[in-house]
């Protein structure tokens, strides 16, 4: 059966529109864990590639890529979400991927402390952008159209979330949008932790 499962999951990667150096790391680990190191202390997320493995594997390739490393969280809505994954400190966008498969309808929801993947109205546009629910955001799960992938949940570290969820925004200057931090959220960097 473990084979059986193994070899549809590698058939699911061969599909995905991305080189993905994800399915290389800790292969046979169902649920690995990444460390989230931010200017507000560690997050831990544990990820479950049994039911996401297309947005597992995309994940840990901006990881051991490096990709998120100096990256901001540029969006803070207190009672929604807290987004990040995509601008670098001085707001300029970082190189992404190919966009992938939107795997929504794995069954995790849109709960607070799940992290999940941001996307375009596309539903299949998520590239490197990622956020964290700061509320149970059923609204964001699939129904009659294609929901968020949700693709892991917080260990460790909900503490950090509390104070970052105090942090002040305003509209950016630079991004021209609303609810950005004022004060900086940097994701200082991302590691994978070995496997226990």
């Amino acid at each position: 059966m473990r084979n059986v499962f193994f070899s549809v999951l590698l058939t699911l990667i061969a599909f995905n529109t991305m080189a993905d150096a994800g399915q290389f790391i800790q292969p046979n680990n169902l649920y690995p864990k990444v460390k989230l190191m931010t200017s507000f202390g560690d997050i831990v997320v544990e990820l479950d590639r049994s039911k996401a493995p297309i947005t597992v594997n995309n994940f840990l390739s901006y990881v051991k890529n490096k990709h998120y490393d100096g990256t901001l969280f540029h969006r803070l809505e207190p009672e929604f979400v807290l987004q990040g994954g995509g601008y670098d400190i001085n707001y300029k966008p970082i190189e992404e991927a190919k966009a992938i498969f939107n795997e929504s309808g794995n069954g995790m929801k849109n709960r607070l402390g799940t992290i999940a993947m941001a996307r375009l109205n596309d539903p299949h546009s998520a590239t490197s952008q990622f956020y964290f629910n700061l509320a149970d955001n059923s609204h964001l799960d699939p129904g009659r159209n294609w929901g968020y992938a949700v693709f892991g949940y917080i260990t460790e570290g909900m503490e950090v979330l509390e104070k970052i969820r105090a942090v002040q925004t305003d509209t950016s200057v630079e991004l021209g949008w609303p609810n950005v931090p004022v004060e900086k959220v940097v994701l200082k960097t991302a590691i994978v932790l070995p496997e226990q």
